[in-house]
């Protein structure tokens, strides 16, 4: 089945001066890459010289920080745009067509202090006791940063791998009570390497949660994880932070492995942020907005907010948040199935 066939609503805008500038970017910044060096090592300099940048909780501060800028924002839009809106459920009993559609029950920021408390403190809990392995960061960097002393004097803190994989809890000491600093490489990242690695890990990122998204919604164990995520009545930008803490933290996980496991510089993963959380905040939208990043994309490969608000009505298809290539694949594996059977 076509993808597009199975989601007549995706339409696309004339969106021609944004997808210029889009491609124009990309292009320039992968294929003549000097033309931002300049910048690019200016921004670093700045950023390596900052105790606030090597804060161990900045990105978790970034995050939560993007998170309170952009939903308001798109909660405002929701709001104030009812001919935007893409998932209205009207009420059984007969209404006027031209009457204003109710808004769904929403919280006041005022009243969700306790929700960013309870997405920030586990986080901030690992980022104040495991020492950050970034690459290009020598491992006498990495152990000075997690309050061990140099040179070795003990054989447990020899022990230090900068790899990722195998991670290290910070050497608590009175001196060094808690991981406060992170070590930064030194060199700058050019744009090829920061725009491929964005791409590579936001392709990974896509694919790690598109099977344990998939995994949520037909294994019954692991449904009840994800079952706080789809109790609503309309899709709203709200949502997007509607889940259960298991879930939450592997959000965060998913998105760390797959920056890691391509050895990205803390520049692209700076960079990830802001984009991942108007990714999540967009496709939760609940809106149709004429510039969002589905449209920019093409042959179709944007999921985006039509797409979402779909699976999150019928808890089938659309499994991948950001791109569709997969559940395509998920489609064909599965009309290949069904034909041999019959």
């Amino acid at each position: 089945m076509d993808f597009g066939a199975k989601y007549p609503q995706i339409r696309m805008s004339s969106v021609w001066i944004p997808r210029i500038i889009f491609y124009s970017l990309i292009l320039t910044g992968v294929f003549h890459p000097s033309i931002y060096d300049s910048f690019l090592s200016t921004l670093w300099t700045f950023l390596y010289n900052s105790r606030f940048y090597r804060f161990s909780g900045f990105e978790t501060l970034e995050t939560v920080l993007c998170y309170i800028i952009m939903e308001p924002f798109y909660t405002y839009k929701f709001g104030q745009n009812p001919n935007l809106r893409i998932d209205v459920r009207r009420p059984k009993q007969k209404t006027s067509g031209s009457e204003r559609p109710k808004i769904p029950k929403m919280r006041r920021p005022s009243k969700r202090m306790g929700e960013m408390f309870i997405y920030a403190m586990p986080l901030l809990m690992m980022d104040f006791t495991m020492i950050k392995k970034f690459a290009g960061v020598s491992v006498a960097d990495i152990r000075q940063s997690g309050g061990y002393t140099l040179p070795l004097v003990n054989a447990s803190s020899a022990d230090i791998s900068p790899s990722f994989l195998l991670p290290t809890i910070h050497n608590f000491t009175l001196k060094s009570p808690l991981q406060l600093t992170r070590a930064l490489p030194v060199e700058s990242p050019s744009s090829r390497r920061l725009l491929l690695e964005l791409a590579t890990s936001f392709f990974i990122y896509d694919a790690l949660f598109f099977f344990i998204h998939v995994a949520f919604h037909r294994i019954k164990i692991l449904a009840r994880i994800h079952m706080p995520h789809h109790t609503h009545t309309e899709m709203h930008p709200q949502v997007t932070n509607k889940l259960s803490i298991a879930e939450r933290l592997a959000l965060v996980l998913f998105a760390n492995f797959a920056l890691n496991i391509i050895g990205s510089h803390v520049l692209t993963r700076s960079t990830f942020v802001p984009l991942f959380v108007y990714l999540l905040v967009e496709v939760h939208s609940g809106l149709d907005l004429p510039w969002s990043y589905d449209k920019l994309i093409p042959f179709g490969w944007g999921a985006g907010s039509r797409v979402h608000a779909v699976h999150h009505r019928t808890g089938e298809g659309a499994f991948a948040p950001f791109f569709t290539w997969w559940d395509r694949g998920l489609e064909w594996v599965e009309e290949s199935q069904t034909n041999k059977s019959l």
